[in-house]
């Protein structure tokens, strides 16, 4: 028998090769011959470069940055040297995890330190850059990322803006001429979960804004000054592109990445599952087992499992999921390539328990599934 273990981490708890491992572990109990084969995912958020450089064997490679709010922080970046590839994940230099919740500032946060990663690469000779998108604690249309890469922006006296989305406002002059020409060299694929764009109330401010921090008036002047900034992008660039889908995504890096550096966007999911042989894993598998922290109707919108439910279904294998949290809309996934679905929780607990005994509840779920599994005879 053999069986596919191909999970997203679980947030705060577990990353998802211990999740895999966890996994692995309750199935070997009930099922000690079957064939078990590891494959940890990510869909372009937090966990994301981990997974690849898991599955590629890659370089890890470190580099203290810039954080989101200015302070020094070591952030990671993975490198593949015979493809002369580099895996950035955003998060590391300019995500949420960096900062506590009073912290939180969509105004001033920045993704400087992501464009001091991309520098890196490129000092390193990357070819091609695969840019994870998910987790940004910012929301200053990837500004902060161009800056460090040799963009300029001025107001009406002449004077370097500060850092953030909300001093976009008082651009009067952007300056693309000192970006790094190699950057023309490089291939660049954003792998993001969502296809927002980068104004409007469904951009990166109405939507993205308040967990960043913004409060309602915030989130309308970042609205405003974001736009303002790719109206000035459209006379450099001659084009404008911030409607396309995905620009709004990690507070308008998306918009920075295809506007100025020509990327290309794919599901971060799909990105992952190519780079770690997803579909050829599951070839000969009489089941797949993936997951995440919380699986929900959400989950549609290009996480883990449903990019592993897709995989599996062109295969024809049954997939099950195991979740921190079976949330609302779940059901919906079973009309998407996932066959059955279990929560980990054993009894009544708080999240702080669940999280702290995620290794443990995994591997029981996963035995409890393999005894089942057993009574189809």
């Amino acid at each position: 028998m053999k069986i596919v273990i191909a999970p997203d981490s679980f947030k705060d708890s577990l990353s998802a090769a211990d999740v895999a491992s966890a996994i692995a572990q309750g199935l070997r109990q009930a099922l000690p011959d079957a064939q078990l084969v590891e494959r940890p995912m990510a869909d372009g958020g937090e966990g994301t470069m981990q997974a690849i450089m898991a599955a590629c064997q890659g370089e890890l490679r470190s580099l203290v940055v810039d954080g989101p709010l200015g302070a020094a922080t070591q952030a990671h970046w993975g490198w593949l040297p015979d493809e002369r590839t580099a895996v950035i994940e955003m998060a590391e230099a300019s995500g949420l995890q960096l900062l506590q919740r009073q912290q939180r500032d969509a105004c001033n946060s920045s993704t400087y330190g992501t464009g001091q990663l991309i520098a890196a690469a490129v000092e390193a000779g990357a070819r091609r850059i695969i840019l994870a998108i998910g987790g940004s604690a910012t929301n200053d249309a990837g500004t902060g990322m161009l800056r460090a890469l040799g963009l300029r922006l001025i107001d009406s006296q002449g004077t370097e803006l500060p850092r953030g989305g909300l001093a976009l406002a008082q651009v009067a002059k952007v300056d693309a001429s000192g970006l790094d020409p190699r950057l023309a060299d490089v291939q660049f694929e954003v792998a993001a979960d969502v296809d927002n764009p980068l104004c409007g109330p469904h951009g990166a401010s109405h939507i993205f804004g308040p967990q960043k921090g913004a409060t309602h008036a915030q989130v309308l002047a970042l609205d405003k000054a974001l736009d303002h900034f790719a109206d000035h992008c459209v006379a450099v660039l001659g084009q404008d592109c911030r409607d396309a889908p995905g620009c709004g995504a990690a507070g308008g890096m998306g918009f920075a990445a295809k506007a100025f550096l020509g990327a290309s966007f794919r599901p971060g999911v799909e990105v992952v599952a190519q780079l770690v042989g997803l579909a050829d894993a599951v070839i000969g598998a009489d089941l797949v087992i993936t997951g995440e922290g919380r699986f929900d109707a959400q989950t549609l919108r290009g996480k883990t499992p449903f990019g592993v439910a897709r995989v599996a279904r062109a295969a024809g294998v049954p997939v099950v999921v195991l979740a921190g949290t079976l949330g609302e809309g779940y059901q919906d996934l079973y009309a998407h390539g996932i066959d059955a679905a279990f929560s980990l929780a054993s009894g009544p607990m708080t999240l702080e328990q669940a999280c702290a005994e995620a290794s443990a509840l995994l591997s029981d779920r996963a035995r409890d599934i393999a005894l089942l599994w057993q009574l189809r005879g």
